[in-house]
């Protein structure tokens, strides 16, 4: 029998499922504290949670553990980089949440416009203040969403029926998904600067922390409404206070630092506040509960892994695009130079591999900088750069290009003098094998860089390639393949050599000295 641990007041129906099925023993208890219960369950081989922290000491405490199951959308209380480590899959149950934020986002925005809370109060104090309380109708109104995840594609699914308009944003969804759903894509600065109500459905992180900025509040019309029943932390609250009373904007709130009762840091600035309550419904905790059984059923008996969030790449992306996607990095580093500064760092996914921008943003990274560890995720990736005070920028595809399933890395260092300059890379799969398709300025190269490979970039001028090549000959290095690609607008030259065995550093600063070259590296994949 397997043990599962579920240390919190969830629905009984995931007990319940586990238990009827037999092959589970069901420990489900909210009081003791989690540290407390995996030192006397040190035998679990699930945990089922769903706000609990579970950092690497319990998972370290529970040496069988195989799968931990948030019961709701969010795992940020969730060390899934040492659970990772320790083989453990981290998994969560999106979307049974989600109709009930939607309708609490919906309930908050009908709330305030015809002031529910404050009349009631009034009423049952024995006053009559209709006059006080000239509301507003949402029908008709411009609704901008952003973040069309499973809350989003709700909101506005729910408030069809109000006959609104809906402006929304989401990098990941296409232009014909967006139209299927009846909504408008907008920039960020369009809906904000358009919308009559901005709702929030996007993930908390540094990624997001700060994303609705004074420029955008700048941008809203008077007496909009903004509403965040997503995360803490996305909204500049400092940048709220201050174009609030001017704008007669309106602020609906439901998320905080902490989960917990004090003072709320947005009490000023809120006209309705709820405490965190869209994914307190019992149908909510019924269907999570639910979902977190079903899973850690089917991923015994079926393998499916399709809710998992920490494995190393999702379903549906080769990991041969994460190898290339590391080797890239590398190769362009190395051009640009090992020592050189990073001043940014820019990225676009083509094809397929859009969706997966993000995983495949850690594979570079980890090319680039070798202690950066794989087994990341993305939100630790944008801690790195932001402590490293780089720029990145996840550019938008232009699938009109044709390049298929390709991803190009741009990589800007500062030169001495402190100039900038910019080296970039693309390649694609082809057959399963990597193809580095662009180096700089020279194109439609498609050279499979598996193996040891010399790239010499120079002024285009004869002897360059003799010059290269007794110095190869007299270290009793033989060339296997080459390629010497020009550029007549820049007129330099690529030769790209694929040697039997690698060359050190100093033999490559050699070289470089040889033939006075813009970079020589050399590469082993």
């Amino acid at each position: 029998m397997k043990k599962v641990l579920i240390p919190t007041k969830l629905d009984t129906v995931a007990a319940d499922i586990l238990t009827a099925h037999g092959g589970y023993t069901v420990v489900q208890d909210a009081k003791t504290p989690l540290e407390d219960l995996a030192k006397a369950h040190p035998d679990a081989y699930a945990l089922i949670v769903r706000s609990e922290k579970v950092p690497a000491p319990v998972i370290d405490a529970l040496p069988g553990l195989k799968a931990i199951i948030r019961a709701g959308a969010g795992y940020d209380t969730i060390d899934t980089k040492h659970a990772r480590r320790k083989s453990v899959d981290v998994m969560n149950t999106p979307g049974a949440n989600a109709n009930g934020v939607a309708e609490e986002v919906i309930a908050m925005m009908l709330a305030d416009a015809r002031h529910v809370v404050a009349a009631d109060t009034t009423t049952r104090a024995g006053g009559w203040e209709k006059k006080n309380y000239m509301g507003r109708e949402i029908t008709g109104k411009t609704i901008g969403i952003v973040g069309l995840g499973n809350i989003g594609r709700l909101v506005a699914k729910r408030l069809a029926g109000f006959d609104c308009r809906f402006l929304g944003y989401d990098p990941i969804v296409t232009r014909d998904r967006m139209a299927e759903l009846g909504i408008e894509p907008a920039t960020l600065e369009e809906i904000f600067a358009q919308s009559d109500y901005v709702t929030l459905h996007i993930p908390g992180g540094d990624g997001t922390r700060g994303l609705v900025s004074a420029k955008l509040i700048g941008l809203m019309k008077p007496g909009a409404t903004l509403v965040n029943c997503a995360r803490y932390g996305i909204i500049d609250e400092d940048a709220l206070r201050a174009a609030k009373a001017a704008k007669g904007l309106r602020y609906l709130n439901d998320v905080y630092t902490k989960d917990e009762a004090g003072p709320k840091p947005m009490a000023d600035i809120a006209d309705l506040m709820l405490p965190h309550l869209g994914a307190n419904t019992h149908e909510a905790n019924h269907v999570a509960a639910e979902r977190a059984a079903r899973e850690l059923i089917d991923l015994d008996e079926k393998g499916d892994t399709s809710c998992i969030v920490n494995r190393d790449i999702p379903d549906g992306l080769d990991r041969a695009y994460c190898e290339l996607a590391y080797n890239l990095a590398r190769l362009v580093r190395q051009i640009a130079g090992p020592g050189a500064p990073i001043q940014a760092i820019r990225t676009t996914f083509y094809g397929g591999l859009t969706p997966f921008g993000k995983w495949l943003t850690v594979s570079i990274l980890s090319g680039i900088w070798e202690d950066f560890d794989r087994y990341n995720d993305y939100k630790a990736a944008t801690a790195f750069l932001k402590d490293m005070g780089i720029e990145h920028a996840a550019r938008a595809p232009d699938h009109d290009k044709g390049y298929g399933n390709a991803m190009t890395i741009d990589l800007t260092v500062e030169q001495p003098g402190k100039t900038l300059k910019t080296h970039s890379v693309r390649g694609t799969v082809t057959e399963s094998c990597q193809m580095v398709s662009r180096i700089d300025e020279f194109d439609r190269l498609y050279f499979d860089p598996a193996g040891t490979t010399l790239f010499c970039i120079y002024d285009d001028r004869p002897g360059v390639i003799a010059a290269i090549s007794r110095k190869l000959a007299d270290a009793g290095i033989n060339i296997e393949d080459m390629r010497n690609p020009h550029d007549g607008k820049t007129h330099r030259s690529l030769a790209i050599i694929k040697l039997n065995k690698a060359v050190d550093a100093a033999f490559t600063a050699a070289i470089s000295q040889d033939i006075n070259a813009h970079a020589v590296v050399c590469t082993v994949v």
